[in-house]
């Protein structure tokens, strides 16, 4: 009869927090940051079809780091539950809070439980409206809930990015083109350049329809950093 070799919860809870965190350092970074008439979603993404930044909802995006597979069935989940919630009750019933603890349930649950814990750490955004205000949520791989009340930073050298942001957003929310800037800013750090290409940018805003979720094309991108 073999016996199973005993590991302290502390220990097993330890290193499967460091294994999530590596797989998230090696992704990329995203900034979230509200802007004086919506939200504004940067990724560095070069890629031009695997997107991190996507729409779950009317007024709700989501983005990602990490692992792509693991993040990206986590946006369809997203999608699922809230088409589901609004045929259900009513399209206003769908919001990011509920969203964001169905998440985070998810995650808490494979890191406890699963085999190995996601490799992944997402943001939910929300445009407010006349009954919700403007929120960011960042959700972390066991579960964890932020929120973030003008900026989130997710992925790479979040505390680094979320430093030079923190130095130079203002206070008061400033327009769509200049928060792109700031994040733009932040990501790259003095030493290099990112190319707008090399981005990928998706806003909410209210445009006098349902949908608030816009991404931007490479054109609109270069015309912001000019």
């Amino acid at each position: 009869m073999s016996n199973m070799f005993y590991v302290a919860p502390e220990q097993l809870i330890k290193d499967r927090a460091e294994f999530a965190q590596k797989g998230i350092a090696r992704g990329r970074s995203i900034v979230g940051a509200l802007c004086d008439d919506g939200v504004v979603l940067v990724a560095e993404n070069p890629s031009a079809s695997l997107h991190k930044v996507s729409e779950i909802y009317d007024r709700i995006a989501f983005a990602g780091v990490g692992k792509y597979n693991e993040f990206d069935r986590l946006r369809e989940a997203g999608i699922r539950w809230a088409d589901g919630t609004g045929y259900t009750y009513s399209r206003e019933d769908v919001d990011a809070r509920a969203l964001t603890n169905y998440y985070a349930q998810y995650l808490g649950d494979m890191f406890t439980e699963g085999q190995k814990p996601l490799e992944v750490e997402i943001l939910v955004a929300q445009l407010g409206s006349a009954v919700r205000t403007t929120k960011l949520y960042r959700i972390a791989y066991d579960g964890t809930i932020a929120d973030e009340p003008r900026f989130a930073v997710l992925g790479g050298d979040a505390e680094t990015i979320r430093q030079r942001l923190a130095e130079s957003i203002p206070e008061h929310q400033v327009s769509v083109a200049e928060t792109v800037r700031l994040a733009v800013n932040a990501l790259a750090g003095p030493e290099r350049s990112i190319r707008h290409d090399e981005l990928e940018i998706a806003v909410l805003q209210d445009r006098g329809t349902r949908r608030t979720f816009r991404r931007l094309s490479d054109d609109d991108v270069a015309a912001l950093l000019e």
